[in-house]
């Protein structure tokens, strides 16, 4: 996979992100993701609303997110909220940063959860 192919899977897994928990399209944040390969890591700036992506260190980002790039390729193709949720809560994948960002992004990402819950549920009555 080139290393261009990396930044088109972040747009397309921050856009799915973005449509799927639409409260994040307003907000303004720069974070940095970290994407660990064979004996080498890629670093990328994404910043919102957007996305945009930029193959870059980040300085200025609030939030960095880390984690390996083959299960980054296998999530960016596939991977809805409740799956980032999963990987970030069993350590596949690692979020770092301004605290009140990351409990703002958790708060948001779990109402998100209960009403999706909750759409689902009346929908088997």
């Amino acid at each position: 996979m080139a290393p261009d192919d990396a930044k088109v899977l972040l747009e397309e897994a921050v856009t799915r992100f973005l449509d799927e928990v639409p409260t994040f399209k307003q907000m303004k944040l720069v974070a940095g993701v970290d994407l660990r390969g064979r004996g080498d890591t890629q670093q990328y700036r994404v910043e919102l609303p957007g996305p945009k992506v930029t193959k870059d260190i980040a300085p200025d980002a609030r939030v960095r997110v880390e984690m390996p790039r083959a299960f980054f390729n296998v999530m960016a193709r596939e991977a809805g909220v409740s799956d980032w949720v999963e990987a970030f809560t069993y350590g596949q994948a690692k979020a770092t940063g301004s605290a009140e960002i990351l409990k703002l992004i958790q708060h948001v990402v779990q109402r998100h959860e209960e009403r999706a819950r909750t759409r689902r549920s009346r929908s088997h009555e």
